[in-house]
């Protein structure tokens, strides 16, 4: 297979194409929340720990909104393949209104009940409050962030990629920038610390929003039509959240496992909080490899299976599952390269410390099974419509195993901090074998459009 794999330049090329800018997308997302974190880290390490706590609201914001987005991404490249502009015109319009009614439900939440949102993940006064005060800011961010997504998406599918991946890389950038200067107070500004990173996220997010809005005068992108937000069609929305509520689902499930993850971690103690804060960053960096290659890879095999290739959609599946091994034994090395890294930039206590560099070796084995299950299942699976995997595999591995670990060792055996943190990484690597097993039935190969 990996003679076959290295020899087929079409797929090497295409996944390249789709995969490169889409991680680097991924990436450069994941920055802004490592710059937060170095930046609020060097002021000091409850402000740092406060805002990773705060920001795993936008974190299952952003599950939500990631799941309209794969509806587009799964049926868009279908689509896109069968050739047919105008549905995945209605398609794009039906995602503008999902995200539009997400959108505002967070941005209600963060903008007027922020202390009893913190109160979830922290028991610490000075972390709430501390988190409150990033909120109140950062909500107004959150009510914009729907509708870019949704442009970002429909790009990816319509073969301009490395578009929205120049408008995401320029609104980290231009995001990084606001940090630093908002944060320590450059350039004649006042130093607004936790503030200041919520202030520059809202900025960043408006000029993103922007930047989007205007694609709709390039000839060759998909063109919101202002009617199709507002269009019902029945079998195309049957179809939508056919396919998307199970990953909706899925999504939620895994976000607010996460969540609850992180919470475990954050009534553990200031130290926990912080070094798990610092893992988390670490993580997400890494992860956008292989979301890359997941969604590339889903792109890819969904534009044959709509074409009616399926056999060529079967092949294709097969090299991407391959691909998810090469991309997980990398994450690893580089997780462990990285601690000497990460020591230099973050002030820790000694006791962070060892708990960080504990949590980043957990890791390097956590990382092999998440970017097999996340190319296979959020890639390939995905690509043919086989949703319904995701959510049941989740409840099974993350529900009935590794959350029950985590809560019960670290509030009723009292268990020492990295052995909790083990528990939260059971889930993605007890799953590979059922996700390589359930792979094997290729339930997955199927086409999904039809004449709408």
């Amino acid at each position: 297979m990996l003679k076959n794999l290295f020899a087929d330049r079409i797929f090497n090329k295409k996944l390249f194409m789709l995969a490169f800018p889409i991680g680097m997308q991924n990436l450069m997302l994941a920055l802004v929340a490592a710059a937060d974190a170095l930046m609020l880290g060097r002021l000091n390490q409850d402000a740092m720990a406060a805002v990773s706590l705060a920001t795993q609201i936008q974190f299952i914001q952003n599950m939500f909104l990631a799941a309209i987005c794969s509806g587009v991404g799964l049926l868009g490249a279908q689509y896109w393949g069968k050739k047919d502009i105008a549905v995945l015109n209605k398609i794009f319009g039906l995602s503008i209104r999902e995200s539009i009614i997400v959108s505002l439900a967070f941005f209600v939440g963060c903008r007027f009940f922020p202390d009893k949102l913190m109160k979830l993940f922290a028991s610490d006064p000075i972390l709430i409050n501390i988190g409150v005060e990033y909120l109140k800011i950062a909500a107004w961010s959150y009510l914009i962030t729907g509708i870019s997504q949704c442009y970002l998406s429909i790009m990816r599918v319509s073969e301009h990629a490395s578009y929205s991946a120049w408008i995401s890389s320029i609104t980290v950038i231009l995001n990084i920038i606001f940090n630093a200067i908002f944060i320590f107070g450059l350039f004649g500004v006042p130093a607004m610390g936790v503030k200041g990173a919520a202030l520059a996220t809202l900025i960043a997010r408006i000029f993103e929003m922007l930047w989007c809005l205007g694609t709709g005068f390039g000839k060759s992108f998909i063109k919101l039509r202002i009617r199709t937000i507002f269009t019902f069609n029945r079998i195309l929305i049957t179809d939508f959240w056919r396919y998307t509520a199970p990953i909706l689902g899925a999504y939620t499930i895994w976000s607010i496992g996460f969540t609850a993850y992180t919470a475990i971690m954050g009534h553990m103690g200031r130290d926990a909080a912080a070094a798990n804060a610092i893992a988390a960053v670490v993580r997400d960096l890494l992860c956008c490899m292989c979301n890359g290659v997941a969604a590339g890879s889903s792109i890819i095999i969904g534009n044959e299976l709509g074409a009616g290739n399926l056999e060529k959609g079967k092949l294709y599946g097969k090299k991407a599952i391959v691909i998810s091994f090469i991309v997980g034994f990398i994450s690893t090395i580089l997780i462990l390269a990285s601690i000497p890294v990460i020591s230099k930039f973050v002030i820790l206590t000694d006791q962070a410390y060892k708990y960080m560099v504990g949590m980043f070796v957990i890791m390097s084995i956590y990382m092999i099974g998440r970017s097999v299950c996340t190319v296979t299942i959020n890639g390939v699976f995905s690509a043919g419509g086989d949703t319904m995997f995701d959510p049941i595999s989740l409840l099974v591995c993350m529900y009935g195993i590794a959350l029950p670990c985590a809560f019960l060792g670290a509030f009723y055996f009292h268990l020492p901090v990295l052995l909790v943190y083990g528990c939260t990484c059971l889930d993605e690597v007890g799953k590979i074998p059922w996700v390589v097993f359930h792979f094997k039935k290729y339930r997955w190969v199927r086409n999904l459009t039809r004449d709408i």
